[in-house]
């Protein structure tokens, strides 16, 4: 191959930055409150760049990951987007609304929330481990209600950091803000390959019960012809 014909090849390659994780994790967001039941909660165009990343009033949230890139995930909510996609998810597992919490310094509502967070943080990381074709770990989410900024910095030395902030909205105009502190990092794609398809458990099982079923199905029809031979050799 010509240095001509490489450097070529190599400005079509495809080349994943900071900006497009950052998005990665904005869609693992609204997937997930979407699966609990919060499914208009929509995300900025634009993203901010910041110096430090804070845990903020009411009620905020901090994930670390390490492996492939590291970094750290935080999710200020206030109180009303709090209690509105709290509120929602328990309500749509058929929680009564008169048995829900009513402010967002409950236990219950932290409890709630951290495990949101534990799903979205759990889904991004298997975004990453499909579409980068490598492995990130994730530390246990940590919720805290607050009523003041809390700067939150990464017990490992970062190279060349850079932090993000992004602000959602839910459909009642409450807002809250993500924030994504991790290295200066690209991924260069260096050839082609088919990103690995996340196995859906319960696809796993319908199709296992569908062949099961099938499998049955076709020892009933053999046991029946043979049945049906034996009674013809004897006459019947």
């Amino acid at each position: 191959m010509s240095l001509f014909s490489r450097v070529y090849k190599m400005k079509k390659t495809k080349v994943v930055t900071t900006e497009e994780i950052l998005l990665t994790l904005c869609q693992s967001v609204t997937q997930v409150l979407a699966a609990a039941g919060n499914d208009k909660v929509a995300y900025s165009p634009m993203v901010q760049k910041i110096h430090k990343t804070c845990l903020r009033p009411d009620l905020g949230c901090f994930v670390l990951f390490d492996g492939g890139f590291s970094g750290l995930v935080i999710i200020n909510f206030t109180s009303q987007a709090a209690m509105e996609i709290y509120r929602k998810y328990m309500m749509s597992m058929g929680m009564p609304e008169s048995e829900l919490a009513n402010f967002h310094t409950s236990d219950e509502v932290g409890n709630v929330m951290g495990e949101l967070m534990n799903q979205i943080v759990g889904d991004f990381t298997n975004r990453v481990r499909m579409e980068l074709q490598t492995s990130i770990n994730q530390s246990q989410p940590k919720m805290m209600a607050i009523n003041k900024q809390v700067q939150i910095m990464i017990n490992t030395q970062l190279d060349q950091p850079q932090a993000r902030r992004v602000t959602f909205s839910t459909p009642n105009h409450a807002i809250f803000y993500m924030e994504l502190s991790m290295d200066k990092t690209e991924f260069i794609q260096l050839h082609d390959f088919i990103p690995t398809q996340d196995e859906n458990p319960d696809d796993i099982i319908a199709n296992t019960n569908a062949a099961e079923s099938e499998a049955s199905e076709s020892v009933e029809v053999l046991t029946s012809d043979a049945d049906d031979d034996f009674l013809k050799n004897l006459g019947l």
